[in-house]
C-alpha cells in the first residue's frame, strides 16, 4: 500500500500516523495563568527532544485561530510548564484531564489531584506522578492556522524514590511503569521488554568474520560430505 498524504483530509492524516507511530509517551502538562489559576491537559504527541541542552517538544492545537487552549495560552502568556509523566497509577486522572471542562471548572481537582511547588518555575506539579520536568520555553513555532510546536527546556527533575538508582542513575522500569498511547481508547503497559545490546563496529565486524567463518566449514562440510552410501556398495 502506497499512500500520498497529501491526497487526505487532516482528520485522515491523523487516524492514519497516530495509529501507526505508536507507542507514544503522554505528558500530562499542568501550568498556571498569570493569575495563578492551575490547568492539566494530557499530550502524546510528545516526547524528549534532546538533552544538551535538555529539550522536550509538545505539539498543542487552538480550538480555532483566535481562541487557544488553557495549556497553550498559560504557556504563551507564562513561559513555563510542567511535564507531569504518566504511568499505570495515574492513567484514570490523566483520563479525566482529558475531559473538556468549561473553563471554570478545575481539571485539578476534578482528577483529584494535588499539587505540589515546583523548583525553579511558579506552576505546580502533579505529586502522584512519578516522573516531573520543569520546563521553560525554548522556543515556539506556529504550524498553521490552529496548531503550535512548543519546545521546552527542561530545569529541573522530580523523580519518585526508587525509580532511579542515585548510584548509577539507572532506571528500574518494574517500579516505574510508565504507559504508552496507541490510538482511539488505546494504550499500553510496558512490561514485555527485551534486550538488544548495541555493538561497536570492532564487535559487529569480529561478530561477523566469526559467522562467516561458521558458514564457510559448513559449506565445505557440506562439499565432502558423499552423502548416504548406495545400497550394495561401500562409501569412499
Amino acid at each position: 500500500m502506497d499512500i500520498d498524504l497529501a491526497t487526505l483530509a487532516p482528520r485522515d492524516r491523523y487516524k492514519l500516523l497516530s495509529g501507526l507511530v505508536v507507542p507514544r509517551p503522554i505528558a500530562l502538562v499542568t501550568s498556571i495563568d498569570p493569575d495563578g489559576r492551575p490547568n492539566a491537559a494530557p499530550y502524546s504527541f510528545f516526547n524528549l527532544f534532546g538533552h544538551d541542552p535538555a529539550l522536550v517538544v509538545l505539539r498543542i492545537e487552538r480550538h480555532e485561530p483566535r481562541r487557544q487552549k488553557d495549556t497553550g495560552r498559560n504557556i504563551d502568556l507564562t513561559g513555563e510548564f510542567v511535564v507531569n509523566l504518566v504511568d499505570e497509577d495515574l492513567a484514570e486522572a490523566m483520563n479525566v484531564c482529558a475531559v473538556d471542562f468549561p473553563p471554570e471548572i478545575s481539571e485539578v481537582e476534578m482528577a483529584g489531584l494535588e499539587l505540589l511547588p515546583c523548583r525553579r518555575i511558579a506552576a505546580g506539579r502533579i505529586a502522584s506522578a512519578p516522573v516531573s520536568l520543569e520546563c521553560r520555553t525554548f522556543t515556539l513555532m506556529r504550524i498553521g492556522r490552529t496548531r503550535e510546536l512548543v519546545i521546552g527546556e527542561i530545569l529541573h527533575l522530580h523523580v519518585r524514590d526508587g525509580i532511579v538508582d542515585p548510584a548509577t542513575l539507572r532506571v528500574e522500569l518494574g517500579r516505574y511503569r510508565p504507559i504508552g498511547r496507541l490510538f482511539g481508547d488505546l494504550y499500553c503497559r510496558v512490561r514485555d521488554v527485551f534486550a538488544l545490546p548495541r555493538r561497536s563496529f570492532r564487535e559487529w565486524s569480529a561478530a561477523g568474520i566469526t559467522r562467516n567463518r561458521a558458514d564457510a566449514a559448513d559449506r565445505r562440510n557440506t562439499e565432502t560430505d558423499p552423502g548416504p552410501a548406495a545400497p550394495g556398495r561401500p562409501a569412499g
